[in-house]
């Protein structure tokens, strides 16, 4: 399990310093083994600084990062899939060439590395792709690149700071069915997103960051759960005054009859009221979307 706890950190002052912005406040959360965890915040709120850390590519002020029980050292991150904000391909490299030059830099040896490239190659649709130029691809078979260099070495934890950015639908798919497969080994994944359906639609859990600090953090049905406890009952054609006495409020369009009811309520109550006056073509309790909770916790 990957760790991450209290961390702290300021730019433009040194640990303690009163001055500089605050980029940290506090960041903690763990991302468990074949979990997805989708980190969601407005720009400039923290993720990458956090991601940064994780890598080792900034030093926190205060705080740790850990794996499995233990703080997170060089040889573990060797092992870790990164992909960065500033994507890092080398524009005039053929694509194959590349992805193989990654796999030599993490370790492999020239055969794992070949081998881990064409199936990699395959895994993403860029097979006939290959021999072409990072330069010459659009931005969606670059992306595919730079995933296919985070995973090439067959990672143990994936960091990927907005590997969906500009993406085609396709190319979206392409890339989510990869990070399935690694959840699915038992990796842990970490990916910031502004897609909130997305993250939505993928993620095991949610970490959602305002100003540097963690304000809402939870599986998605648990944070989905938490903000809203409305019962939605729709009747078609219902008796007048059925609703007469309950809690909520009723609108009335096309011959159907909504009631909205929060708080303190027998459900099973409303329910019966509701059979008996007439046809029950909706009966639940309506749930707010990430993006409505996302609003919520940053305002």
């Amino acid at each position: 399990m990957l760790e991450i706890s209290e961390l702290r950190k300021r730019f433009g002052g040194g640990p303690g310093a009163s001055e500089g912005k605050v980029a940290l406040d506090g960041i903690s959360f763990a991302v468990r083994p074949g979990e997805m965890f989708g980190f969601v915040g407005a720009n400039g709120a923290g993720k990458t600084t956090t991601m940064r850390i994780v890598m080792g590519v900034l030093q926190a002020d205060s705080g740790s990062v850990s794996w499995e029980d233990r703080p997170l050292a060089y040889d573990d991150r060797r092992r870790f899939g990164y992909m960065p904000e500033e994507r890092g391909l080398y524009q005039k490299m053929r694509v194959g060439e590349q992805i193989e030059y990654f796999g030599r830099l993490h370790g492999l040896g020239q055969q794992a590395a070949k081998k881990a490239t064409d199936d990699l190659l395959e895994r993403l649709g860029l097979t006939e792709r290959r021999g072409d130029a990072v330069q010459t691809l659009s931005l969606g078979n670059q992306q595919r690149v730079q995933l296919a260099v985070a995973l090439v070495h067959d990672p143990e934890v994936l960091v990927l700071d907005e590997p969906f950015s500009g993406l085609d639908p396709i190319a979206v798919d392409a890339l989510a069915t990869a990070l399935q497969e690694r959840c699915r080994s038992g990796v842990p994944v970490i990916f910031s997103s502004h897609q909130l359906e997305l993250v939505e639609r993928l993620c095991d859990s949610v970490g959602i960051v305002a100003a540097g600090r963690m304000v809402a953090t939870g599986t998605v049905a648990d944070l989905r759960a938490a903000e809203s406890n409305t019962l939605r009952v729709v009747v078609r054609d219902p008796a007048p005054g059925w609703a007469d006495g309950l809690p909520g409020a009723v609108t009335a369009t096309d011959g159907k009859h909504v009631l909205l009811a929060d708080g303190e309520r027998d459900d099973q109550e409303i329910l019966r009221r509701a059979m008996k006056a007439g046809h029950v073509e909706h009966f639940g309790v309506e749930r707010p979307t990430l993006t409505e909770i996302f609003k919520e916790a940053v305002t």
